[in-house]
Order: structure tokens, then C-alpha cells, then sequence
């Protein structure tokens, strides 16, 4: 991801969430350094004038992480609307963990909504667990906030569990 890509990034993470990153959250973690990628593919024919695109390409998805000592956190992944349900999202993941890894992070963190279910099942299935929840942590509508459940997953111990 870079500063060119963001009015396609902002597009679709407006079109994918009520209360979305404003551009700056985005330009803020490039100008940080932070891991920001993006899942591109080929314009399928009629495409182009339902999908965002990013130079020729269709933007699928993207995530944003913030490596730590020993962590990485997960800021956020996204898919556009029109091609959710197809497995970008785990995709995104598991690249994510791979990327981590290489980094010798030990952990992998994150937030969702409490009532993203979709979400918290997929990062469940990926071996996440949650270790606790922020009171309050979105923003839900007129003076209201929305839970987040915090969850983890231990990248050392995913790993020997996966060994031969």
C-alpha cells in the first residue's frame, strides 16, 4: 500500500464499514512504517464499473499490522464488500502469520467488534483466542460504543503444533 493507493483503499473502506478509517489512520501507518498490504486481481469482464480499482487492478482487500517486541498487531484487514465470502480474508491472515513469523513475532493481537461474529469465528478458526475485552472501544452511533473482545494468538506455540 502506498499514499497513491489510499482513495481506493478509503472507497472501500467506507462502502465496508459504518464507522470507517478516515484517510489519515491510513496515512498515518504508512508515514510509521507499519506493514500495509494490499490484495489485488484481474478485472473479471463488466467488473471494472462495480469494483474499486487500484491502477488496472481490482482491489480485493488490505490489511495494516503494527509490529512490536516479540508482536504484531493487527490493525485492520478488509475486504471489499463484493468479494467477501470467497476467502481473502484468510488469505490476508494467513499471510499475515507467515509475514509475523518471519519477524520472530511470539504473538499476534487484535480487536473486533463484539458483534463482528463472521470476523471472530474466522480468527477463532485461525487458532485465535480471546483474552479479554475493552469496554467501550467503538464507536457504534449517536453517543454510543461498541465492545471490543481482544484475542491473541500465540505464534510459538501454533507453530510446534504444527511441526511433523
Amino acid at each position: 500500500m502506498t499514499e497513491a493507493d489510499l482513495d481506493a483503499v478509503r472507497a472501500v473502506e467506507v462502502s465496508a464499514y459504518a464507522h470507517p478509517w478516515s484517510r489519515k489512520h491510513f496515512h498515518d501507518s504508512l508515514q510509521a512504517g507499519y506493514p500495509a498490504v494490499l490484495l489485488l486481481g484481474e478485472a473479471l469482464p463488466g467488473e471494472p464499473g462495480k469494483a474499486v480499482m487500484t491502477g488496472e487492478r481490482v482491489l480485493l482487500g488490505y490489511l495494516v499490522a503494527m509490529p512490536g517486541v516479540d508482536e504484531v498487531h493487527l490493525l485492520n484487514i478488509t475486504v471489499a464488500p463484493m468479494h467477501q465470502r470467497q476467502g481473502w480474508a484468510r488469505f490476508l491472515l494467513d499471510a499475515l502469520v507467515l509475514w509475523s513469523r518471519g519477524q520472530r513475532a511470539q504473538w499476534l493481537w487484535l480487536e473486533v467488534r463484539e458483534s463482528n461474529e463472521p470476523a471472530r469465528h474466522l480468527y477463532r478458526s485461525h487458532g485465535f483466542s480471546q483474552v479479554g475485552v475493552r469496554k467501550g472501544y467503538y464507536p457504534a452511533g449517536h453517543l454510543r460504543r461498541e465492545d471490543a473482545v481482544v484475542m491473541s494468538l500465540n505464534l510459538a506455540a501454533a507453530t510446534a503444533r504444527e511441526a511433523p
